[in-house]
């Protein structure tokens, strides 16, 4: 399996229920059908940009740690989240191995 770490930043304009049914159906479905699994989802709430993005200054973050069989990636996710309107950018990131396995994703923690 391997181990990533998906930043979404969401539109404030969009309510809660519209987020989750996004997150639903634009990733947890896809890397379900994949053979992977959502492993957290963190809700991390309104925060403000450094910069303006298309004339807004804040948005809804939610990171998700999602975990995939060795042959598969996040590209039909990456893919849905550039088409998608109510999202204002995302960021993909493959975890090492050393992280995933820190974060209980991968085996067992390493005591240290």
């Amino acid at each position: 399996m391997r181990a990533y770490e998906l930043m979404v930043i969401f539109d404030t304009d969009v309510a809660d229920a519209t987020i989750q049914g996004h997150l639903k159906t634009l990733i947890s479905e896809t890397v379900e059908a994949d053979g992977g699994s959502v492993a957290k989802v963190d809700n991390w709430g309104k925060r403000r940009f450094a910069y303006t993005i298309n004339h807004k200054s804040e948005g809804t973050y939610v990171v998700l740690e999602i975990l995939l069989p060795e042959r598969k990636d996040l590209s039909v996710q990456d893919r849905a989240l550039r088409l998608a309107d109510d999202v204002v950018r995302h960021k993909v990131i493959r975890l090492p191995e050393g992280e995933a396995t820190r974060r209980g994703l991968l085996g067992t923690p390493a005591s240290a």
